[in-house]
């Protein structure tokens, strides 16, 4: 296993993890913008430009990209987040340059053909009404813009159907221009490859990208409060949340511990409290979401209109024991659950693909898997305890969607965790 990165003359970064056992290589674009760089006005342009450079290039047309890539057995996708935005591919190591021809072909070279467009904005609004019929899809949505208002981070990452629907191609193509550059990229390729012959591929591949654009995006700024929707449903599902940490955060790895037992798996507090002893609760879970410069930690359930009223108090209550104690045997094996799947997966290709573009968007280097064991492994009781202090110790967000009326006051919730 050789990891190795190299930085073009245009900026744009190159990073290779050779795994000599198998026959594949997972290889993407990694692009450092999302809905955080978008204003009001154009929500859900990141996300729509990521659907249109699969609808037809200079070179190849829509249904050229789809074939060319199934006719080697691989497979492209791509996907938008609040802070990045990826295209990648996994393919036989034999098929490496179609894929990296591809996706540079894509980046570069798309046409965002009006009918296309067409087309694409009536998918993505389909896209779009399908979560808001999700509403345990759509509920993180509007925890987002509870804790985020009026701001870039708090706006879907789908935008809206107006927005969606008015959305042009100069707008498309503007930003793209706008943002995508060369030192806003990582390009990553884990598997069967060797770095000197992908670095050739990508130097000849995306020789077109803007070399500088300035970066942009608003400041994180977690606000908190209150959001509750009257749905005729069998469940209410409600998202509990507060400000959580960023990925560089000294608090950054006790509070995934933090998450792992108090609400990561079957033996965590929340499983065991609330649907194992209590059945308050089929799904009861918690997250640690992080940004660049700041997080989110929520607490998700679903569950009946007749157990609401039991439901916020014992999570409040398990929140309020979580400061006061945690046991030597459940940090062991919080620290054994992050460890086994940050090892398992660097089985995947895909996995060591994004987790070394993501590394070095975050921390402008790759991190030694030893560097991550032992940082998982330092973390103590001491060390949970004072992070989920700082962590409930930020103003509540409290979202709801379904048969709400049972759910008690927003101050009322607030002061079980003051």
């Amino acid at each position: 296993m050789t990891i190795r990165v190299t930085t073009l003359e245009n900026g744009l970064r190159v990073v290779t993890d050779s795994m000599e056992t198998v026959e594949t290589v997972s290889v993407g674009s990694w692009v450092e913008v999302g809905t955080r760089q978008e204003d009001a006005a154009i929500n859900g342009v990141s996300h729509m430009l990521e659907h249109m450079a699969f609808k037809g290039t200079k070179r190849r047309s829509a249904q050229a990209i789809a074939e060319d890539i199934e006719a080697v057995g691989g497979h492209l996708n791509a996907y938008t987040s609040r802070e990045t935005t990826a295209y990648y591919a996994k393919v036989l190591k034999e098929d490496l340059p179609l894929a990296v021809d591809m996706i540079g072909d894509i980046l570069q070279n798309s046409v965002m053909d009006e009918e296309e467009l067409a087309r694409e904005r009536t998918v993505i609004l389909q896209e779009i009404h399908q979560a808001n019929d999700t509403p345990d899809d759509i509920i993180f949505d509007r925890f987002q813009e509870t804790a985020f208002p009026g701001q870039a981070l708090g706006r879907p990452v789908l935008g809206t159907a107006e927005l969606v629907g008015g959305m042009s191609r100069d707008t498309l193509m503007g930003y793209m221009k706008g943002h995508y550059s060369a030192p806003r990229m990582v390009l990553a390729a884990a598997g069967r490859v060797d770095h000197d012959r992908f670095v050739d591929l990508v130097t000849g591949n995306f020789a077109f990208l803007p070399p500088y654009v300035e970066r942009s995006g608003e400041s994180f700024d977690y606000k908190g409060g209150d959001y509750r929707e009257s749905r005729d449903l069998e469940q209410m599902h409600l998202l509990l949340g507060f400000q959580g940490v960023s990925y560089t955060d000294p608090d950054y790895y006790p509070s995934l511990i933090l998450s792992t037992l108090l609400g990561g798996g079957m033996s965590s507090r929340l499983f065991q409290e609330v649907r194992e002893k209590r059945g308050l609760a089929y799904s009861v879970y918690s997250y640690a979401s992080s940004y660049t410069d700041g997080g989110t930690f929520g607490i998700y359930a679903g569950t009946s209109e007749g157990e609401v009223a039991e439901l916020v108090p014992v999570i409040c209550g398990e929140l309020e024991k979580v400061r006061e104690r945690v046991e030597g045997v459940e940090i062991d094996r919080a620290r054994a659950q992050l460890k086994a799947s940050l090892l398992m997966s660097l089985e995947s290709t895909s996995s060591r693909c994004e987790q070394k573009a993501r590394q070095m968007m975050v921390y402008g280097r790759l991190v030694p898997i030893e560097e991550v064991v032992e940082k998982i492994g330092a973390v103590d009781a001491a060390s949970v305890v004072a992070v989920a202090h700082r962590i409930i110790a930020s103003r509540p967000t409290v979202a709801a969607i379904g048969p709400v009326g049972t759910l008690e006051s927003y101050d009322a919730i607030a002061a079980r965790l003051s």
